[in-house]
C-alpha cells in the first residue's frame, strides 16, 4: 500500500491542486445583471454588464455601479436675465444614467465608484443648472416660452459633453415652467390672445362679406331664374289650353255620334230583354211550381223521420232519466241510513261524555263545598277560641288591661288634641306679658288634665299615677298610690306597685 502511494503521490499532488483550483474557480464565479455593471480590478481590469466572469480570489476585488435612470429636478436657484433682460425663473425635469459605453462607464468608475445615487443626482444637477442657466442668457423670453423644445434640445446638447466627461448620459430633458415676478409671460399671453381675437375677428368680418356677396348674387340668380321659368310656364299654359279646346271640340262630336248610336242600339236592347224576360219569367213559374212540388215532398219525409227519431229520443231519454233517478234515490236512502248511524253513535258518545262531565263537575262541587265547609268549622273553631281566650285574659286582667289600653291611646289622644293647632298659620299677640302664647301652649297639657281627672271621676282610674308607675322612683323606691286597681289584678310587672 504504501509502495502504491509512493509510486502515485504525483498523481495525488495533480488532483489535489485541479480541486483547489476549481473551488477557488468556484467561489469567485460571479454574474453581472443587466442593470448594473461589475468592476473587477487587481490583476486584470475587466467590466462584466449582463454576463458571467471569474475573479480570482484574494488577487482580485469587484465594484458595482448601478445603470439604472437617475431622475433629477433641476430649477434655477435664483432668477436668470434672458437676451431681451427680463428675469426668470425655470423648472425642469431630467433623467440622466451612467452610460453602458465603456469609455463613458470607465469614467463613471472612477468618478462615482461606490458612490450613492444621491450623489450622482447632485452632481449632475449642478452641471444642468448651469448649462440651462447659459441657454436662457443666449435666448429670447417669447422664443424660450413658444418653444420649449428648442430650448430642452439647446441645454441637452451644451450639457451632454460635460457629463459625458463624467461618464453619465442625458436619457430626457423636459422643461416644466418658466415664472417671472413681473407678470411678463401673462402679459404676453394677453397680447397674443389680443391678436389671435383680432385676426379672429377680421376673418369673421371678411367672411360675413364674403357669404353677403355670395347671397346677393345667389338672390339675383334666383330671381332671373324664377322669372324665366313663370314665363315658360305662361306660355306652355297657353299651348296647352288650346290644345284642350281642340281636344274638346273633337271629343263632343265624337260624344253627340256615340249619343245617337246609343239610343239606337238601347232601344234594340230594350225589345230583346223584354221578349228575354217573358221567357224568363214563364220559365221560372214553371221552375218554381217544379220545386214546391219537390219541398213538399221533402218535406214530408223530414216530418216522418223527425217524428219517429224524437218519439225514439224521447223514450230512451225517459229510461234513462227513470233509471237516474232509481240509483240517486237509492244512494240517498243509503247515505241517509249512514248519516243516521253516525248521528246516533254521535249522541251517545255525546250522551257519555256530558254525563262524565256532569259527574266530574259533581264531584268538583261536593269537594269544593267540604273543603269551604272545613275552612269555615276551622274559622269557627278559631274564633270560638281566640274570644274565649280574649274573654279569660279580660276576666283575669279586667282594670289593668284597661288601664294598659288607655295608656297605649294617650300618645294618640294628645295628638288629636294638639291637632287643632297644626292648621294655625299665623298668631297675631296683643299685649306683651306672654299670656296670649303661654295659653295657646299650655292648650294641651290642660286639656290631657281635665281629661285624666274626667276619668278618674267616671271610671275610678288615676292615669297619672299609672302613668308614674314607669318612673324610678316608683321602681326603686316604691313611692306611688295607684287608686281604683286591685293588686291581684294587676300584670307581673304592675305588682310593686302600693295599692291603697
Amino acid at each position: 500500500m504504501l509502495a502504491f502511494i509512493t509510486e502515485n503521490m504525483g498523481l495525488f499532488i495533480g488532483i489535489a491542486v485541479a480541486l483547489v483550483i476549481i473551488l477557488i474557480l468556484a467561489s469567485g464565479y460571479v454574474k453581472a445583471p443587466p442593470d448594473t455593471a461589475f468592476i473587477i480590478s487587481g490583476l486584470r481590469k475587466k467590466i462584466i454588464i449582463g454576463k458571467s466572469s471569474i475573479k480570482i480570489p484574494f488577487l482580485e476585488r469587484i465594484d458595482r455601479l448601478n445603470l439604472k435612470l437617475i431622475p433629477i429636478d433641476v430649477k434655477t436657484s435664483n432668477a436668470v436675465p434672458t437676451a431681451d433682460y427680463i428675469n426668470i425663473q425655470v423648472d425642469a425635469a431630467v433623467n440622466v444614467k451612467i452610460s453602458s459605453e465603456k469609455e463613458k462607464l470607465a469614467l463613471a468608475a472612477e468618478n462615482f465608484l461606490n458612490q450613492k445615487t444621491e450623489y450622482i443626482a447632485q452632481v449632475a444637477r449642478e452641471v444642468l443648472e448651469g448649462n440651462m442657466r447659459e441657454i436662457v442668457g443666449r435666448m429670447r423670453l417669447e422664443e424660450m416660452v413658444s418653444d420649449r423644445q428648442k430650448f430642452a434640445q439647446l441645454v441637452k446638447e451644451n450639457a451632454d459633453p460635460d457629463l459625458a466627461a463624467m461618464g453619465l448620459d442625458i436619457v430626457s430633458f423636459n422643461v416644466q415652467n418658466f415664472t417671472d415676478g413681473n407678470g411678463v409671460i401673462e402679459d404676453l399671453g394677453i397680447d397674443n390672445i389680443s391678436q389671435i381675437k383680432k385676426k379672429a375677428a377680421i376673418a369673421k368680418a371678411e367672411a360675413e362679406k364674403e357669404i353677403a356677396v355670395a347671397k346677393a348674387e345667389a338672390d339675383r340668380q334666383s330671381n332671373d331664374a324664377r322669372i324665366n321659368s313663370e314665363r315658360e310656364i305662361a306660355i306652355k299654359n297657353n299651348e296647352l289650353d288650346i290644345q284642350k279646346a281642340d281636344l274638346q271640340k273633337t271629343a263632343d262630336t265624337k260624344r253627340a255620334e256615340a249619343d245617337a248610336a246609343y239610343e239606337i242600339q238601347k232601344e234594340e236592347q230594350r225589345k230583346t230583354i223584354e221578349v228575354t224576360a217573358a221567357n224568363a219569367n214563364i220559365a221560372r213559374e214553371e221552375r218554381n211550381v217544379l220545386l214546391k212540388q219537390r219541398e213538399a215532398e221533402t218535406k214530408e219525409k223530414s216530418l216522418d223521420a223527425e217524428v219517429k227519431k224524437k218519439a225514439e229520443a224521447d223514450k230512451f231519454a225517459r229510461q234513462q232519466k227513470a233509471e237516474a233517478d232509481l240509483f240517486e234515490r237509492q244512494k240517498e236512502a243509503e247515505a241517509r241510513k249512514f248519516e243516521i248511524e253516525k248521528e246516533a253513535e254521535a249522541q251517545r258518545s255525546k250522551a257519555e261524555a256530558d254525563r262524565y262531565s256532569k259527574e266530574q263537575e259533581a264531584e268538583g262541587i261536593r269537594r269544593v263545598g267540604e273543603a269551604e265547609a272545613e275552612a269555615i268549622r276551622a274559622k269557627g273553631i278559631a274564633e270560638a277560641e281566640a274570644m274565649e281566650k280574649r274573654a279569660e285574659a279580660y276576666q283575669k286582667y279586667n282594670d289593668a288591661a284597661m288601664a294598659e289600653m288607655l295608656i297605649k291611646v294617650l300618645p294618640e289622644i294628645a295628638g288629636k288634641i294638639a291637632e287643632p293647632l297644626t292648621q294655625i298659620d299665623k298668631i297675631t299677640i296683643i299685649g306683651g306679658d306672654g299670656s296670649g302664647v303661654d295659653s295657646v301652649s299650655g292648650n294641651v297639657p290642660n286639656v290631657m288634665a281635665k281629661l285624666f281627672e274626667s276619668m278618674k271621676e267616671t271610671v275610678g282610674i288615676d292615669l297619672g299615677e299609672i302613668v308614674k308607675a314607669g318612673t324610678y322612683d316608683a321602681k326603686v323606691n316604691r313611692n306611688i298610690h295607684v287608686s281604683g286597681l286591685e293588686s291581684k289584678e294587676l300584670p307581673e310587672e304592675t305588682t310593686e306597685i302600693i295599692t291603697e
